[in-house]
């Protein structure tokens, strides 16, 4: 599943339970705040002061490694 920074954290968790520690690493610990749940990833990132594309390209890198294993 590719991850784009539209993406509800919310759904992104549901989806793909195994980002939590990519988001996590990034220092986004309040993803597991019901208010988070309807915060777009670019939005999250944003009050975070992270660049969002940096995190969908770890969150993909993630996916692609999985692939090739």
């Amino acid at each position: 599943m590719e991850i784009k920074k539209d993406m509800l954290i919310g759904e992104i968790l549901s989806k793909k339970p195994e980002s939590i520690g990519t988001l996590m690493s990034f220092g986004m610990g309040c993803i597991m705040c019901p208010s988070s749940q309807m915060e777009t990833l670019e939005e999250a990132a944003m009050v975070h002061g992270i660049d969002p594309n940096i995190i969908v390209a770890a969150l993909n890198k993630d996916d692609k490694e999985e692939a090739e294993a």
